[in-house]
């Protein structure tokens, strides 16, 4: 048997063994993508789990120091919506291989310290007007990730969380 016979028996196999291996190479590659985030959804769990760190610490501050009983009463609907949220987020993010930050950031630090150094009425409207910033800010994120996301979980959670978003930003709206 010639050369160039033994090589064209052996070629089906060889390329049969190479197909696999790259097949194997594409789906251990896909499967590791689907295990990140973008860019654009990293950016987005680092922009709003600070958001919500920040609404759930001013809030425990406000259930504490807020002398009117309706700041009070939101201030509460603060922390149990936003933890829940929170986790959610956390969840999302470690099951896809990304950092979910468990600190403040210096600006947040700050904007705390400051609610904190206020009492009475002057605290309630501080905290108030507070809330509807950060509500502002990270509901059109909610609202931009709903229908920019690459991750699916992701995406869904955005667009589930849009709307208790738009709900707080309706009571915030509604104070006084």
């Amino acid at each position: 048997m010639s050369r160039q016979h033994r090589l064209l028996i052996r070629r089906p196999a060889l390329l049969s063994a190479l197909g696999a291996a790259g097949a194997a190479l594409v789906l251990s590659t896909t499967a590791f993508a689907a295990d990140t985030l973008s860019a654009g959804d990293q950016a987005f769990v680092a922009k709003v789990s600070q958001g919500g760190m920040f609404e759930v610490e001013a809030s425990k501050v406000a259930v504490d120091k807020a002398q009117a009983q309706d700041i009070k009463d939101m201030a509460n609907t603060e922390v149990h919506d936003h933890e829940g949220v929170g986790a959610k987020l956390k969840k999302i993010a470690s099951d896809n291989g990304d950092d979910f930050p468990t600190d403040l950031n210096a600006d947040f630090t700050h904007r705390i310290d400051k609610l904190k150094s206020l009492s009475g009425r002057a605290f309630d409207m501080a905290y108030a007007a507070e809330m509807k910033r950060i509500h502002a800010l990270d509901g059109a994120a909610f609202m931009k990730e709903a229908r920019t996301a690459q991750n699916a979980d992701l995406k869904a959670f955005a667009a589930e969380t849009s709307g208790i978003v738009q709900m707080h930003i309706g009571a915030w709206q509604k104070s006084k």
